[in-house]
Order: C-alpha cells, then structure tokens, then sequence
C-alpha cells in the first residue's frame, strides 16, 4: 500500500521539525527535505516548522543582523549547539564555487557550493562549517518514497526538530523542470545529486539540509545551493540500500531513520 512521503522536517518553535512532506500526511523537507525536525516529502503538499535559537536583541525582539540576509535570532527555538549569527556584509559573496566534503562513517560525501544560486544559504553553511557545527553529528532521515528519495541531515540534536538558533530567508529555484511523475505540473524536479535546504515553511531556514540520491518531486519551496559529487553519491547509494529501521508500529518503513546509522564525521571546507 503506498504512502504519501511527509515534509522533511526542519527545527521550529522548541521544537518543530524541519521536513519534507510525507506522502498522503505532511510534506517533505518543505517539501523534500527540511532542517531541524522537518522531514522529506514525496508527490505530496510540503510542510514543515521552525528553527534553532540566538539571544534576543537589548530591545525584547529577535536579534536581525543588518546586511541583505537578514539572519534573526529564534529565542523561541535555542540552538542545539552555540553558534553566532553568520557574518552579513553589505555585499554577499554571490559569484563562484565552494567546496565542502562531509566526511561520515560510510565515505566521503563531496559538496560543491553554488553562491550564485543561493548566496545567503551558501554563507551561512560555511559559517556552520567553520563553527564545527556539523561535525559529529548524525543524519538523521532516510526516505525512499517513488517520489522521494532523500537523507537529510544538519541537526545536531539527532532529532530532526534542532537547529543553529537563528533563521533566515528562502533562495527558491526559478528553473527546475517540471516533475515527470506530477500530472498536476505544480512539482518540481530535485534531480539526484542535488543539495537543498529543509525548512519548516516559509523562511525558516536554519542548518538542516538534504541530499538527493534518487530524482524526487517537490514543489519548488526547497532552496538549491549546490549538488553532490559522484564519489558522494556512491556514499549515498550505499546508505541507501540499506534502508530504513523499522519500528514496531511499521516493519516495513520508507521514511525514517536509516538502517545503517550515518554520522558526519567532520564537514571541510577546501579553499583551493
């Protein structure tokens, strides 16, 4: 019997997921994949919640950094690690490429950062990259809906509902093909290989992201900031086929933790 993937889940108010919507319930990672207790989603309405947690400002409000991202404080929802907002300069980096590998406990995962698509997202997870935020941290969802086929990781907490304490704006695609598997042409395609940030809706980003290791349909409120390499996707593949826990409420899951416990080792940023 087939199931509707639910949002992927991303951290939001103490605590609400980040995540993708779940097939006939929530939507995945905001569609795919979301941060901090969000969840991954296939051919279904995305959805997700809130984020992480930053001292409030002098003022009783959120504290917002002054550039163009715009990076606040969620006091409502702490961070699961301490970490300052990102650095906001008055003109964001937005031409090049970065290089990230996440080194886990099944391989290397290699990230190409893209800043011209998505400036803000790609700062903000240098920043968490230099913070060791990722390091040592577990990925905590693995979904293998015909839609969706995704690993979503960046919460410290393990839970799905963590975040880095701060929340900031979306960078949605404008040129993502349609869905071939979408009769309706609302969803998108998130090509395998394919990196993403989940959310728990409109802006509310954090640190949760997910990685595509299978073409995936999702309505286009998921922000691209880069892709996997093909070493990475080797890694992916492997997490993959060992599928997910089941539990004793379903022996049989397509959405859940992975069988094969994956752990961020540590995440390196190359500067060559």
């Amino acid at each position: 019997m087939s199931r509707e993937p639910r949002p992927l889940p991303v951290p939001a108010p103490r605590r609400a997921r980040r995540t993708l919507p779940r097939l006939g319930s929530v939507a995945l990672l905001a569609g795919a994949l979301v941060a901090a207790g969000a969840t991954a989603a296939v051919a279904a309405p995305a959805t997700a919640t809130g984020v992480g947690v930053v001292p409030a400002a002098a003022q009783g409000g959120p504290r917002t950094t002054p550039g163009p991202c715009g990076y606040t404080a969620t006091p409502e929802d702490p961070a699961v690690r301490p970490v300052p907002l990102p650095p906001d300069p008055r003109r964001t980096p937005d031409k090049g490429r970065v290089r990230v590998t996440l080194r886990t406990n099944h391989g290397s995962i290699g990230l190409t950062l893209d800043r011209a698509a998505a400036p803000c997202t790609v700062q903000s997870f240098l920043h968490l990259t230099r913070h060791r935020f990722y390091d040592r941290t577990s990925c905590h969802r693995l979904t293998a809906y015909p839609t969706l086929s995704v690993l979503q990781c960046g919460d410290p907490s393990g839970t799905g509902s963590g975040g880095p304490g701060y929340r900031y704006r979306d960078e949605l695609p404008t040129d993502l093909p349609p869905a071939p598997t979408d009769p309706t042409g609302e969803r998108r395609l998130y090509a395998r290989g394919t990196l993403a940030m989940a959310n728990a809706g409109p802006d509310t980003n954090g640190s949760q992201f997910f990685l595509v290791y299978a073409d995936s349909a999702l309505r286009p409120n998921y922000t691209v900031f880069g892709s996997v390499d093909a070493a990475g996707l080797a890694t992916l593949d492997r997490i993959a086929a060992g599928g997910i826990a089941p539990t004793a409420e379903d022996p049989a899951p397509v959405d859940g933790a992975p069988a094969l416990p994956v752990e961020i080792r540590k995440a390196v940023r190359h500067h060559h």
